[in-house]
Order: structure tokens, then sequence, then C-alpha cells
């Protein structure tokens, strides 16, 4: 916690200096420009203190997005920065560049607001990835899935964009839908007064899915009784036949009292002669579905980091942080999420669904 709060500080002081000997305007302006930049991170500090609950709803919305919009602004613009020092130490990038320059102030807003704009288009544009797995277990006919997680409903991704992703889902006339836990952001608040759960009973397939750690940080009482509401079928340590498929989900890993996959696995061993699926938000111990002997994983979770280069992190500390894995006879699909916590910017990571053709 200590470094998750010194970390930023060190980058807004470092960047809050560069700004302050770089932008050509008078200390007044520069102060200013300086002093926005601290509240708007500041804001996000208050979104987890849950600020935008006692704020009217546009409001609530503009703080969360500014809010959250400013960590990734601040972590490019120590990159940006670190850059320019890296050029100047190695005499390429000349002293006068870094100082009371308008070119250098213009190129480095412009610059970053391409990049940013970029990444908001492409977090819009919803990526289809299509698997198929082969399985020797008997099935009546072919079945298709449609696969989703981390829709995180709320302030920044209201209903008007849940119904764009209904639809999507819809068109694929999936036999079933699952889901790998964060459908809801930090706040029930938004989901209740826009009514998302009668947006996602519009979805024309059943519906199956687990919790994640967001459904906790929103209240998990509260989460249950939207999932009840929306027609989701939670399974929390449970699991079900659904035609040919055995769904087994878990309840996430923030519950330290969850029960073990191979405790689940016994209890479901009656149905396990067929296809076998697990929800599990966190893509942690992918070793243990194996062991299990389980068809296939879902998970999400990770994000892809959302944003490159922590992409790089995640993809160094999970197994498999996003795509298609495979241990043994065990498949999986860790998905980096159809929609996304805080700034809407994808960069070097992509907003997907996945859709999965399951066939002898």
């Amino acid at each position: 916690m200590i470094l998750f709060l010194l970390l930023p500080i060190a980058g807004l002081v470092y960047v809050g200096w560069h700004v302050w000997t770089l932008v050509p305007l008078p200390p007044l302006w520069r102060g200013v420009l300086i002093a926005a930049g601290v509240l708007s991170f500041a804001l996000l500090f208050m979104n987890f203190r849950r600020l935008p609950d006692s704020l009217p709803m546009p409001l609530a919305r503009w703080c969360y997005d500014v809010g959250t919009s400013s960590v990734f602004v601040l972590l490019y613009l120590v990159m940006t920065f670190l850059m320019l020092d890296l050029g100047r130490l190695l005499r390429v990038v000349p002293r006068e560049w870094m100082s009371q320059n308008v070119y250098t102030s213009a190129a480095v807003a412009i610059g970053l607001f391409i990049v940013f704009l970029y990444g908001n288009i492409h977090y819009n544009n919803k990526v289809r990835e299509e698997l198929t797995l082969a399985t020797s277990k008997q099935l009546t006919r072919p079945l298709k899935l449609v696969l989703l997680s981390d829709l995180h409903l709320g302030y920044h991704n209201p209903r008007k964009e849940l119904a764009r992703w209904v639809d999507m889902i819809n068109g694929e006339q999936p036999d079933v839908v699952l889901i790998a836990g964060d459908i809801i952001d930090m706040s029930m608040r938004p989901l209740v007064e826009e009514n998302m759960a009668e947006e996602m009973r519009r979805i024309d397939a059943p519906v199956y899915a687990c919790l994640g750690n967001h459904e906790y940080y929103a209240g998990e009482p509260l989460a249950q009784q939207f999932y009840r509401d929306a027609n989701i079928h939670l399974l929390r340590d449970t699991c079900e036949a659904v035609g040919d498929l055995c769904i087994i989900g878990r309840d996430d890993r923030t519950n330290p009292h969850r029960k073990s996959l191979g405790k689940l696995v016994q209890e479901a061993a009656p149905l396990l002669q067929k296809f076998t699926i697990v929800l599990d938000h966190q893509p942690y111990h992918l070793e243990q579905a194996e062991r299990a002997g389980i068809d296939f994983q879902l998970s999400g979770h990770t994000h892809r980091g959302q944003v490159w280069p922590i992409s790089w992190i995640t993809d160094r500390l999970y197994e498999c942080s996003w795509g298609s894995h495979q241990r043994g006879k065990t498949h999986y699909y860790v998905s980096s999420g159809i929609g996304i916590w805080g700034g809407k910017f994808r960069i070097g990571t992509q907003s997907e669904y996945a859709v999965l053709r399951i066939e002898n």
C-alpha cells in the first residue's frame, strides 16, 4: 500500500517539475496547470472513497472518468519525460528543448492526445475472438458459446453501452453465455438507477456467471441481487448441468473460504461425463484444473494490463494473462474483457468477446 501511494506521488512530482520548466506560460498559469493535474489525480482516490455516489449522476460520471483516466495520462507523461531526459543525457536532445519551449510542449501535448484518442477508439471497437474445441465426450449437437468477462458496468459503462454489447451477443445466437466475473465495477448505484438488469434480460440465451473481485468491492449481497434481477445464473462454488455441459462456477479468491476446485469436482462427479467448464475469475494456479481433468476453464481479471507497458507486467505475473492456453488435455481462455476499469483506453491490448464452438 505504501508503494502504491509513493509511486504516483513521485510521478506527480517528476511530471510537475518538468511541466514547470518546460511550458512557456507565466508562473501563475503553470501553477494552475499543475494544480489541475494534481486535482485530477486526487479524484482517483476520491472514487475509491465512493465520492461519486453522493453526486448528481452527470457530475459523478465526470469525476470517475477524469480521476481514473489521470493515472494513465500520468504514466505516459512519466515515460515521455524519461525518454526526453535520457535523450538529454545522451546529448541527443538539446538542453534548450526542455526549458520554456513551445515546440516541445506542443509536441508532447499533441502526441499524448493522438495516443489516447487512438486508445479510446480502439477500446470502443470490440474484437471478436473465435475458438473451436473438439471433444470425445458425447454431444447431442455442436454447441456455440459466447464468452465474456469484466464488463465493469457502472459510471463509465452505462446502460447505452451495455445495450450495444447485448446486441452483439444476440447477433451470435449462442446456446449459452458464460461470464467470468466483474460484471459490476465499483458501485451498484448506476446499475440500479439505469435499471441495467432489464437490459441484461434481453440476452436470448441462458447466462451463467461467477463472482469477481469487483462484485465484492460493490457489495457482494447487492451484487447477488443484481444477478437475480438480471436472470443471470450465479454459480458460486456450485455446479449445474446445462444440456451437454457441466458448468462449475468458483467463488472469487477474494473469499479466502471458497471451496477448493478438487472439492467442487468431487461434488460434480456424477456430471463429469459431460463437457466440463470451470468459471474462475482470477487465472491463478491453472494446474488445478488440469489435475482435476477439467475440459475448459474461462477466466478474466487481468485486462492484460489495459495499456502498454503494463501488459508486459501482467504477461510475467500470470502463466497466461490473455488468450488461449493449454495444459495437458485442459484448455483455457483468459479474456482481456469486453469492458474496462477506469479510463476507456486500450493501447497494445483489446476489448473483446469470444465465441467458442464445441464439436465432436
